[in-house]
C-alpha cells in the first residue's frame, strides 16, 4: 500500500488527518508532518525521513503538502530526488483530495497513479454557493461547448465528405455485394445528407443531461425514433418510394431531432449557450476533449472492426443471405443485452457512491446482487433464444428461407449467451471504483483479441459460416470470465472488511 505523508505549515497536517480519520476510517501507512514556528527545515525533513521509515512499503510513498514552493514542499522536493521513479508530490492539499486518495489506495498501487487521479478530485472540491458567483467556470464550461460545436460541424462535414468519395468501397468493406450495392447506395447518399443531424443531435445531448435535463435528452432521442416509426411505412409503402423513401424518413427524423437540441440552447433553460467567440477552435481545448473521447472512440471502433471482420467472412462463405442472416442476429442481440448492460450502468453510481462512503460491505452486496440478477437475466434471454428462435427472427423478418436458416445461426451465436453477464459486472465495477482502463482494456480485449482472430481462423479451419458464429459464445465465455475473475481478485477480494 502507498505510504501518505502529510506535510504542511503550522497544524494544518494534523486537523485534515484527524478529519481524514473521522470521514474515512483511521488509516495505516499516513503520517502528518508539521513545520512549527519555532522549528527549521531541517526538523521537517527529519519528521518526514521518519514518517518513511515507518511504512511498510518504502518505495510507493505519496506527498500531499499544503503549498507549492513553501519549506514543507522544498523538504519533500529534496527527498524525492533519487526516487522520482516512484515517489510523487500533490500540492494544495484539501480534505475531497485526502479522501479521494485513502480511497484509491484500494485500487491503485502505485503513488503516480494516485497522484495524477486525484488532481482532478481536489480542483473540483473548490466549489461556491451560490453558483452564479462562478463566472470563470461558466466561461469555461460555454468555452467547452462551443469548441464540441465546432467539432461537430467539421467532423460531420469530414465524415460525410469521406463517405461519398468512398461510398463503393466502404459499402463493400460493411458487406455489400453486387446484388445488394445497389440497394444500398440509394439509401446511403440520401441518409449521408442527414450526417451533421445525426452527428450534433448525438454530440450535443450530452450537454443537456449535463445540465439536469434527462427528460429533454431522453426527448432527443425519443423523437426521432417515433417520427422515423411514422414516416417509414409512409413513404416506402404509401409514397411507394422504396429504399429511397426509407432513407428520406430517417433524415427527416434526424433533422427533427436536430432542431429539438437546437431549440433547448436557444431557450432560456440551459445554463449555458452556445456563443459566437467560443466557436473559434484552441489547441488546447481540442486536445483535452479529443482525448477525454478516444477511449469511447475505441470501443466503437472495435464493435464496427468486429462487424466489419464477420460480414466479410460470412460473405465469402456464404453469400448475401447470411450477411442478412447477421443483421438481425445482431439486431436480436442489441435488444437482449439492453437490460443487461442497463443493470450495470445502475450498479455504477451506487458502487461509487458506497466504496466513497467506506459502506465496503454494501459494495460486495451490490456485485454479487448486480451479478446474480444479470446472470439469471442472461440464462433467461438464452434460454428463451433456444426454445423460440423461430418466433424471435420472425419479428425481424418474413423471409422464410432467412429464417429456416437462421435458426440454427442463432442458437450457434447466443450458445452460452449468460456469460455475457460476467462482462457487464465487471466492466461496471471497474469504472464505478475508478479503473476505467481496464474496463476499456477488457472490451478491447474480447473483442479484437478474441472475437476478430476466431471470425478469422475458424471458417478457415472447415467450419464455415459456422465458425463466424461460434466465434461469438467462445469470446463471451473467455472474455467474460477473464474481466469477472480479474475484477474479483484485484478489488473485490481487496476492499476492506
Amino acid at each position: 500500500m502507498v505510504g501518505i505523508i502529510l506535510a504542511s505549515h503550522g497544524e494544518f497536517a494534523n486537523g485534515i488527518f484527524q478529519s481524514g480519520a473521522m470521514i474515512f476510517g483511521e488509516q495505516a501507512n499516513v503520517k502528518p508532518c508539521t513545520l512549527m514556528p519555532s522549528e527549521g527545515p531541517e526538523d521537517i525533513r527529519k519528521k518526514m525521513e521518519d514518517a518513511i521509515a515507518s511504512f511498510e512499503n518504502q518505495e510507493e510513498v505519496l506527498f500531499l503538502v499544503d503549498l507549492w514552493g513553501g519549506t514543507p514542499f522544498n523538504q519533500a522536493s529534496a527527498l524525492l530526488d533519487g526516487h522520482e521513479d516512484k515517489w510523487a508530490i500533490v500540492t494544495g492539499l484539501n480534505l475531497p483530495m485526502l479522501i479521494e486518495t485513502y480511497a484509491s489506495r484500494f485500487s491503485m498501487e502505485k503513488a503516480h497513479e494516485i497522484a495524477a487521479h486525484v488532481m482532478q478530485t481536489a480542483q473540483e472540491g473548490v466549489q461556491i454557493n451560490p453558483k452564479e458567483l462562478e463566472p470563470k467556470e461558466e466561461k469555461k464550461a460555454e468555452l467547452i461547448l462551443g469548441q464540441v460545436v465546432s467539432l461537430l460541424f467539421i467532423t460531420s462535414l469530414a465524415l460525410m465528405a469521406l463517405c461519398y468519395i468512398f461510398k463503393r468501397p466502404v459499402l463493400f468493406l460493411f458487406g455489400a455485394s453486387e446484388e445488394t450495392y445497389v440497394y444500398a447506395d440509394q439509401y446511403l447518399k440520401i441518409y449521408l445528407l442527414g450526417t451533421i443531424f445525426s452527428v450534433f443531435s448525438t454530440g450535443l445531448n450530452g450537454f443537456i443531461n449535463a445540465q439536469g435535463y434527462p427528460k429533454k435528452g431522453m426527448m432527443t432521442v425519443m423523437l426521432g425514433a417515433i417520427i422515423n416509426l411514422i414516416l417509414d411505412p409512409v413513404f416506402i409503402y404509401g409514397l411507394h418510394m422504396g429504399v429511397y423513401g426509407a432513407a428520406i424518413a430517417t433524415v427527416i427524423s434526424q433533422g427533427v431531432s436536430f432542431m429539438w437540441v437546437l431549440s433547448f440552447f436557444m431557450g432560456k433553460k440551459p445554463f449555458y449557450h452556445i456563443k459566437k467567440e467560443n466557436l473559434i477552435l484552441k489547441a488546447g481545448m481540442v486536445g483535452k476533449i479529443t482525448s477525454l473521447g478516444i477511449s469511447g472512440f475505441v470501443m466503437q471502433g472495435t464493435n464496427c472492426l468486429v462487424q466489419v471482420v464477420c460480414n466479410k467472412m460470412l460473405f465469402m462463405y456464404g453469400g448475401d443471405m447470411y450477411v442478412g442472416i447477421m443483421t438481425v442476429i445482431n439486431s436480436v442481440r442489441e435488444i437482449l443485452s439492453v437490460p443487461g448492460s442497463t443493470l450495470g450502468s445502475g450498479a455504477q453510481p451506487v458502487l461509487g457512491y458506497n466504496y466513497g462512503a467506506k459502506q465496503y460491505e454494501r459494495v460486495r452486496k451490490a456485485i454479487r446482487f448486480t451479478a446474480a440478477i444479470g446472470f439469471l437475466y442472461m440464462l433467461i434471454a438464452w434460454l428463451a433464444v433456444i426454445i423460440f428462435p423461430k418466433e424471435i427472427l420472425s419479428v425481424f423478418t418474413t423471409d422464410k428461407a432467412m429464417i429456416g436458416l437462421g435458426e440454427h445461426a442463432l442458437k450457434l451465436y447466443f450458445f452460452g449467451f449468460f456469460f455475457m453477464s460476467f462482462q457487464f459486472v465487471g466492466q461496471s465495477t471497474f469504472t464505478a471504483l475508478g479503473c476505467a482502463k481496464r474496463a476499456v482494456f477488457f472490451s478491447i480485449f474480447r473483442k479484437v483479441i478474441i472475437v476478430v482472430p476466431l471470425t478469422i481462423i475458424l471458417p478457415m479451419l472447415g467450419l464455415g459460416v459456422e465458425g463466424v458464429f461460434i466465434a461469438e459464445p467462445v469470446s463471451n465465455a473467455i472474455g467474460g470470465l477473464a474481466s469477472f475473475t480479474t475484477m474479483y481478485f484485484t478489488l473485490y477480494k481487496k476492499l476492506p472488511e
